[in-house]
């Protein structure tokens, strides 16, 4: 791999890095004036000018951002609104709750939706790769917030064998883990699945097998390494938006993770939290993009060649 073709990605990835602040600062800005929705309707003008003057909110725009990728630099992302506390301490004291959530619908991701995606393409046309196939369909199909509404139903008011909200238990982990993870293992296993059959198929493939290589080995060292950029791809996009994604999973089971969190500052027009946690999802998007970019280097050499060798 070559140092031309990593710094490449880390140029992009900061890029996109700068991108999304922009974007997010000057979104939430054109979206409306927070002490509006701080303050009471009939809160005296002078009041509402006095917040605006010590929120920083009076100044022209572009100082607003000057003064806010400034403070970036430092490790300042503003106060917050609602909590008169630093936004970045509000967001990381939610980060830890999910985390926990996001491993663990990560864990279920990959053991399921790998497991499902190579049984059924070792398994082509059989009950298993039917059953397999089905999943993924109704995985795709079935919005998060859907699972999780039906999951509380059956499980916590119908046969009251699981809670059906908040934390503190490994019980109160199951239904959220399942309702984040059900969907990314269906796109997992359709992709495993489909890498697999193209290179099962492969000349190699049956030189492998006419030697007499064993068919586990043969799988593990040489099937799954090929079939592993495709693999790499969607893993990677459902890792990074484990974060994301628990929105809607958090407000479902009332988790009080970063999700949960984003909601109830977007309603209170919170713009330092808010912005701190779409800059946290963006970052995690980006790294662990990169890091895919990474991989697709060591799985295949050719792609972290440089230019020269390339032609050469």
């Amino acid at each position: 791999m070559s140092p031309r073709f990593v710094l490449t990605k880390l140029l992009r990835a900061l890029l996109t890095l700068a991108l999304a602040v922009t974007f997010v600062f000057v979104v939430l800005r054109m979206s409306g004036d927070p002490v509006t929705q701080m303050l009471p309707d009939d809160a005296p003008a002078s009041v509402r000018e006095q917040y605006r003057e010590m929120w920083g909110l009076d100044r022209p725009l572009p100082e607003q951002y000057l003064r806010y990728v400034a403070g970036l630099a430092r490790g300042d992302f503003g106060f917050s609104f609602r909590d008169d506390r630093p936004a970045l301490d509000v967001v990381l004291e939610r980060v830890p709750l999910t985390l926990e959530l996001g491993l663990s619908a990560l864990a279920l991701t990959l053991g399921l939706g790998l497991g499902a995606g190579i049984l059924a393409a070792l398994r082509r046309g059989s009950t298993v790769d039917h059953a397999t196939m089905a999943f993924t369909i109704l995985g795709h199909s079935m919005p998060n917030f859907f699972l999780g509404i039906l999951l509380i139903l059956w499980l916590a008011m119908t046969w009251r064998i699981l809670p059906s909200s908040g934390v503190g238990t490994w019980q109160h982990l199951v239904m959220p883990t399942v309702t984040l993870g059900t969907s990314y293992a269906a796109t997992v296993a359709r992709f495993t699945r489909s890498s697999l059959l193209e290179v099962l198929h492969q000349p190699y493939m049956r030189t492998a097998k006419a030697k007499g290589v064993p068919f586990g080995r043969t799988i593990l060292r040489h099937a799954l390494p090929n079939a592993g950029i495709p693999i790499a791809t969607v893993v990677g996009l459902r890792i990074g938006a484990l974060i994301g994604g628990a929105v809607v999973v958090e407000t479902v089971f009332a988790w009080p993770g970063v999700g949960q969190l984003l909601v109830s500052s977007v309603a209170y027009r919170d713009l330092a939290v808010v912005q701190t946690v779409v800059l946290l999802i963006a970052f995690t998007m980006v790294v662990v993009n990169f890091l895919v970019d990474i991989t697709y280097g060591w799985l295949d050499p050719r792609i972290g060649a440089g230019r020269r060798e390339a032609r050469a």
